[in-house]
C-alpha cells in the first residue's frame, strides 16, 4: 500500500484563524492543507445567527485592504472567504473533511478523515478557543421553557412580548440583554455568578470597541502595571457615572488576565428595566427556574449567555483532548501558542480571550510559525505567565524570530504602526 505523502504542515480548521495561518504558509512556500469539517470556509461564524457581531471595531477586525463591509456576521463571514479568494487558497481547503483522531507518531502527525489519513510534519490546530456552545449543567424535569444558546437564537423578534431569563455574566449575556430590549421582552431577568468588566458607554459597540487607544499605550512604553492603573480608573469612574457600581466585578482589572468588551448602550439605558439576580441556575421544573439562592423565577424563554468551551476531543493525547477552555489550553503552551504535550503543535485560539483583534493576533502568530518550521526562528518552550495582548505579542516574538522582524520590521516599524495609524483605518497586511 502506497504511503500517503507527508506534508509540512496541516491545518484542522478553515476559520479566520486557520486561513491565514494558510495563507502565510502558502507565502513561506509550505507544503500545507487545511482541513475543514464544514463544506465552506468561516469557522464558528458560518454558523453564528445574523445579529451576531464582533467585539471589536470593524477598522480593528480588518487586515490591509480586506473588504469587510461592516461588524455583523454575514459582514464578518465574507471578510473570511475574502482571504481564501484574494490569496488563491480554494486549492489547498479540503472541506467536508472532519478530522476524527490526531496523533503524534515517532515522525510525523497522523490525521484520520472520511477521505484518508493525512500526514504532516507540524500541525496547527485552528479549531477555535470557543467552539463548542457552553451550557451549564440543570436539573430539569418536565420543563416548558424553550432554552436557547446564544448561538442558536436566529430569530431574536421571537423575544417580542414575552417573559425572558438571560443568564451569563459576560459579553453574549449582555448582547442577549440588549436584544431583549431592543425587541421589547415583556419581562427580562438576568442571572449572573460571575461578571466580566466592560466599558461602559452610550457610544456603539463598534466605536466602543477600538482597541487602538490600548495599542497606543502599549507603543507608548507603558508597562502592565500602568495600563491596569489607567484602565482600571477609567472602568471605575464610568460605572459609577452610569449608576452601575452594583454589577461591577469584585476584583481590579488585569490586563493579563481579563478581555475588555465594550460596553452595551441599549442596555446602560434601560438597566433599571432588567431584573438582577446573583445566582446560577439549578432547576428547570415546568415554567420556573430556581437558583442557587432557592430564588423561583416563571417565565418562557430561557436563552444562555454563557459563552463557549474549548473541543479538542478529536486529539488522541489526553491531557489536549480534556482541555474545556482557552485559558487551559493557555496554561498547556510555550511561547503563546506552542503546545507543551505533543511535538511540532501549535494552537493559535489561545490568542481569542485578549485585549487586541484576533486577525491581527493570527497574523503574527502565523508568520512566526511558518518561521520556525522554516528554521529561521527558535519558538521555545517556555510558558508565558498571563496574556500577552495586542502589540505585546510583537516585542516578544521578535525575541524569537529575528528574521521575521529584522532590520526596517522591527520594533520600531510596529511601534509607528501603532501610534500613527488612524483610529479608521486597518493595520496593514505584512
Amino acid at each position: 500500500m502506497q504511503a500517503t505523502p507527508l506534508l509540512d504542515l496541516a491545518i484542522v480548521g478553515g476559520g479566520v484563524a486557520g486561513v491565514i495561518h494558510l495563507h502565510y504558509a502558502r507565502q513561506a512556500g509550505l507544503d500545507t492543507l487545511l482541513l475543514e469539517k464544514q463544506d465552506g470556509v468561516g469557522g464558528l461564524w458560518r454558523q453564528l445567527p445574523a445579529w451576531q457581531d464582533i467585539q471589536i471595531s470593524p477598522a480593528d477586525w480588518t487586515v490591509g485592504d480586506l473588504p469587510l463591509g461592516g461588524p455583523k456576521q454575514p459582514c464578518i463571514l465574507a471578510n473570511i472567504e475574502a482571504w481564501v479568494e484574494r490569496f488563491e487558497l480554494a486549492d489547498r481547503i479540503r472541506f467536508d473533511s472532519p478530522v476524527s483522531r490526531a496523533r503524534y507518531t515517532d515522525t510525523c502527525w497522523e490525521l484520520d478523515t472520511p477521505r484518508g489519513t493525512v500526514r504532516a510534519r507540524h500541525l496547527v490546530a485552528a479549531t477555535g478557543g470557543h467552539n463548542t456552545p457552553a451550557i451549564p449543567d440543570a436539573i430539569r424535569r418536565d420543563s416548558e421553557w424553550r432554552e436557547l444558546h446564544s448561538s442558536a437564537l436566529r430569530d431574536p423578534t421571537e423575544l417580542t412580548g414575552r417573559e425572558v431569563i438571560v443568564v451569563g455574566g459576560g459579553a453574549s449575556a449582555f448582547d442577549l440583554l440588549d436584544l431583549c430590549l431592543e425587541h421589547k421582552a415583556r419581562r427580562i431577568a438576568w442571572v449572573y455568578r460571575g461578571l466580566r468588566w466592560f466599558t461602559p458607554t452610550g457610544k456603539p459597540k463598534a466605536i466602543a470597541g477600538s482597541v487602538r487607544p490600548y495599542a497606543k499605550m502599549q507603543a507608548s512604553g507603558m508597562t502592565v502595571t500602568q495600563q491596569n492603573e489607567t484602565i482600571g480608573a477609567d472602568l471605575l469612574s464610568r460605572y459609577e457615572k452610569f449608576g452601575i457600581q452594583s454589577i461591577r466585578p469584585q476584583r481590579l482589572l488585569d490586563v493579563r488576565q481579563d478581555q475588555l468588551i465594550p460596553g452595551r448602550a441599549r442596555m446602560l439605558a434601560s438597566f433599571a428595566e432588567l431584573e438582577r439576580y446573583p445566582g446560577s441556575v439549578e432547576k428547570i421544573e415546568g415554567r420556573h427556574v430556581t437558583l442557587s439562592d432557592g430564588t423561583r423565577l416563571a417565565g418562557d424563554v430561557l436563552l444562555w449567555g454563557t459563552g463557549y468551551q474549548t473541543d479538542l476531543s478529536y486529539f488522541e493525547e489526553p491531557r489536549i483532548a480534556r482541555v474545556r477552555t482557552v485559558a487551559e489550553l493557555a496554561s498547556r503552551c510555550a511561547c503563546i501558542f506552542r503546545s507543551l504535550d505533543a511535538p511540532d503543535l501549535y494552537f493559535p485560539g489561545v490568542g481569542l480571550d485578549g485585549i487586541g483583534a484576533a486577525p491581527w493576533a493570527f497574523m503574527l502568530m502565523a508568520r512566526s510559525v511558518m518561521s520556525h518550521i522554516r528554521g529561521t526562528a527558535q519558538l521555545d518552550m517556555e510558558p508565558v505567565d498571563g496574556r500577552l495582548n495586542h502589540f505585546d505579542i510583537v516585542r516578544y516574538l521578535a525575541e524569537r524570530d529575528r528574521g521575521t522582524y529584522a532590520g526596517e520590521r522591527g520594533w520600531d516599524f510596529y511601534r509607528e504602526l501603532a501610534l500613527g495609524t488612524p483610529d479608521d483605518q486597518p493595520y496593514p497586511l505584512l
